[in-house]
C-alpha cells in the first residue's frame, strides 16, 4: 500500500500532501462506500463539507474503519449560510454532530462571502477548544485572504482554490505560498472538461513514464508544491491516483504542463457580482432572517 507523504502546515499540524474528496457524492451509501474504499486503498486526507451534504457518512465510513483516528486527516467546510460569529459556533457543532466525531483536523470558510470575520473567531475559538486541529479558507483570492489576515489573529493554514491544468493560478499559488499558507487544489482533472483525460499534449508525457494523464497532472500539481484531493467513486480510479509517488516529471515535462493554462475558471468567476448573487444570494439572504 503507498505511503503518501506529509506537509506541515504553518501551525505545525502534519497534513497529506495528497487526499480524496468527495464533492457531488451525495447519496450516503455511495459516500460511506467511497471512504471505506479510499481508506482502505490508503488515503488519509478525507475532504468534505457542509455543503456536499455526506458529513453523515464520511463520518461513519472513519468511524467504522480499523485506521486509528489520529492516522486520519479529516477537512470539512462551514457554508455562507453560518457566516456570522453565532451561527459558525453552531455550524461547528453541527459538523461534529453530524460527522460523529470529537473533532475535525482542518475545517475551512468554504466562500469568501458574508460575515468571514465573525464566522473566522468562531473556527479561531473552536480551534483554541480542542474541536479543530488546523484552521483555513476556500476560494479567497489573495486580496482577501490578505484582508483576513491582516484583521484577524490567527493566520489560514490552507487555502483550497481551483487548480488544474486548465486554470494554473500562478500568481495566486505563488501569494499563498509567499505567505506561508499551504494550497490545496480542488477540481484538479476539471471534471473532464477539454478532454484532459486524453489530451495529446499530457498523454506524450504520461507515454515518458508509464502514466496516465490523470497520474501526469497529480504529479504536476505535488511538484508545485500544491496538496491535492481528486475525487472518484471507483476503486481503480482511486488506486490510479493515489501511485503519483514513484515517478518525477522533468523540469522541461513542468514547463510543457504550464503552457497549457487557458487562464479562466473552468466552473464560475467566484468574483463577479451577478455570479456571487446567483450561486450565493439565497444562502447570504438567510444570515438576514
Amino acid at each position: 500500500m503507498t505511503t503518501i507523504p506529509t506537509i506541515t502546515l504553518n501551525n505545525g499540524v502534519d497534513m497529506p500532501q495528497l487526499g480524496f474528496g468527495v464533492f457531488q457524492v451525495p447519496d450516503l451509501s455511495q459516500a460511506e462506500t467511497a471512504v471505506s474504499d479510499a481508506l482502505n486503498t490508503g488515503y488519509r486526507l478525507i475532504d468534505t463539507a457542509v455543503a456536499y451534504q455526506n458529513e453523515e457518512a464520511v463520518g461513519k465510513a472513519i468511524r467504522e474503519s480499523s485506521i486509528k483516528r489520529e492516522d486520519i486527516f479529516l477537512t470539512s467546510k462551514l457554508w455562507v449560510s453560518d457566516f456570522t460569529y453565532d451561527r459558525a459556533k453552531k455550524g461547528i457543532d453541527a459538523s461534529l454532530e453530524r460527522l460523529g466525531l470529537d473533532y475535525m483536523d482542518l475545517y475551512l470558510l468554504h466562500q469568501p462571502y458574508g460575515d468571514t470575520m465573525g464566522a473566522w473567531r468562531a473556527l479561531e475559538e473552536a480551534q483554541q477548544a480542542g474541536k479543530i486541529r488546523a484552521i483555513g479558507v476556500s476560494n479567497f483570492y489573495a486580496d482577501q485572504l490578505k484582508n483576513l489576515e491582516l484583521t484577524m489573529t490567527t493566520q489560514p493554514a490552507v487555502n483550497q482554490i481551483e487548480v488544474s491544468p486548465w486554470y494554473q493560478q500562478p500568481d495566486e499559488v505563488r501569494f499563498n505560498q509567499s505567505e506561508g499558507v499551504q494550497v490545496e487544489a480542488w477540481a484538479p482533472f476539471a471534471e473532464g472538461k477539454h478532454g484532459i483525460f486524453t489530451d495529446d499534449t499530457i498523454a506524450g508525457i504520461a507515454a515518458k513514464y508509464g502514466k496516465t494523464n490523470g497520474q501526469v497532472i497529480l504529479r504536476w500539481l505535488l511538484q508545485r508544491g500544491i496538496t491535492v484531493i481528486p475525487k472518484s467513486v471507483h476503486q481503480n480510479r482511486m488506486a490510479e491516483n493515489i501511485a503519483v509517488f514513484d515517478f518525477e516529471l522533468s523540469d522541461a515535462d513542468m514547463a510543457t504542463m504550464n503552457s497549457l493554462d487557458k487562464q479562466e475558471s473552468q466552473f464560475f468567476d467566484h468574483r463577479d457580482p451577478v455570479t456571487i448573487e446567483q450561486i450565493f444570494g439565497s444562502s447570504l439572504a438567510q444570515l438576514h432572517d
